[in-house]
């Protein structure tokens, strides 16, 4: 039964996953022991997280927790599981490194006695409101595996998925909010181009987008339904649209994350 959870790398997501989880209450900052080789990092989550444990090293954090959360760069993985091999016999290690598969985690861990897991998170944890994606492949207990969705339920979303279908969870969420953070950003420039003040444009375009994908979600509706009910007979809304058809907007998204799902599997081979 998992009682402590442990952090490797508390950079953007390790950090987002921590404070949320906390900031839901899913567990107390005292259960939690981290590490990142970052001194700024750790004084950071030490002032946004009073009582959590900082440990002098990955083999520390997994010596006191049940479960180690491998929050890492994915080129980094292999070279933190031979550092803590050690000290996870019968412990549970879940990783979120992008092209890191069930199969190179078990070969990594092979012979330690350690179950394993594999999800792929996004950022917006940190604001309650993160995808998650874990993957049915796994060696962890049904207890283990419903306690770590609870972690994941308590900052967003969850969806429980075959390991085939990562590769494209990595370009529809995990890589996602950077593609939406561009389109916010090229919105408020135009915004700024047309005389609204910065800090404006910013919060208008950045609403904006809250608003429609909340419409996605609790309408049920097509996107393009919805789309087309915003598109007025000879308006300026269909000019707009017309131009972005012009430009290959939905073309450029499609290939963008046709390029991050054929990179996530490429490091699957690595």
């Amino acid at each position: 039964m998992i009682q402590t959870i442990g952090m490797i790398g508390t950079g953007n997501m390790g950090s987002a996953i921590l404070r949320g989880i906390v900031e839901a209450e899913y567990i107390r900052a005292s259960r939690i022991t981290a590490f990142d080789v970052s001194p700024k990092r750790m004084r950071e989550l030490d002032e946004d997280l009073p009582g959590i444990r900082l440990a002098q090293d990955c083999r520390e954090v997994a010596e006191n927790s049940d479960l180690i959360i491998i929050a890492v760069k994915p080129i980094y993985v292999k070279e933190v599981l031979d550092e803590i091999r050690g000290a996870i016999g019968g412990k549970a290690v879940l990783s979120i490194a992008a092209g890191w598969t069930v199969g190179m985690l078990a070969d990594a861990l092979q012979g330690t006695g350690a179950t394993y897991m594999r999800v792929m998170p996004n950022t917006p944890a940190l604001v309650g409101e993160g995808m998650t994606a874990l993957c049915d492949e796994s060696t962890f207990s049904k207890e283990d595996f419903d306690f770590v969705k609870g972690i994941f339920d308590s900052i967003g979303k969850t969806k429980i998925l075959p390991e085939r279908l990562f590769d494209g969870v990595v370009a529809i969420s995990g890589s996602s909010p950077a593609y939406v953070y561009m389109m916010i950003e090229a919105m408020a420039d135009a915004g700024v181009k047309e005389g609204l003040p910065r800090v404006y444009a910013y919060e208008m375009a950045a609403q904006s987008v809250l608003g429609s994908a909340l419409m996605v979600l609790s309408s049920g509706t097509h996107p393009a339904a919805l789309k087309d009910a915003v598109c007025s007979p000879g308006g300026t809304t269909i000019e707009a649209v017309e131009e972005l058809e012009r430009k290959g907007f939905r073309a450029a998204i499609m290939d963008a994350m046709e390029a991050c799902a054929r990179k996530s599997r490429e490091m699957s081979k690595s």
